[in-house]
């Protein structure tokens, strides 16, 4: 099993920054893919990026050349650098965890999830 509880949301400007964090406790070291999800009021969840253990990432076109995402394995901490932040990119944000290989940033992928963070960025 896998906690994880997400940290750092927040109420931005457009074009503001935000920084994630992901704390993740249990069986941390079968945690083979790692991700942030967001899902906006009426819509469904969506990926936005996604690492695997040996730090490739994968990012959702939405976002990319915007956001950043990195771990810190000694904290077993998971980020999303968010940069050039958009109205759009006003959501619950998700970290999630999988045990399974190969990553897919797809959230059926996902068996572990958190509570959620809530990012609004206003025009």
């Amino acid at each position: 099993q896998v906690q994880l509880a997400e940290s750092g949301g927040g109420s931005v400007q457009a074009g503001g920054t935000l920084r994630l964090s992901c704390t993740a406790s249990g069986d941390t070291d079968s945690n083979y893919c790692m991700g942030w999800f967001r899902q906006a009021p009426g819509k469904e969840r969506e990926a936005v990026a996604g690492i695997d253990s040996d730090g490739r990432t994968s990012y959702a076109d939405s976002v990319k050349g915007r956001f950043t995402i990195s771990k810190d394995n000694d904290k077993n901490t998971l980020y999303l650098q968010m940069d050039s932040l958009k109205p759009e990119d006003t959501a619950m944000y998700y970290c999630a965890a999988a045990h399974l290989a190969p990553c897919v940033l797809q959230p059926t992928h996902y068996a572990y999830w958190g509570r959620g963070t809530e990012v609004a960025v206003s025009s």
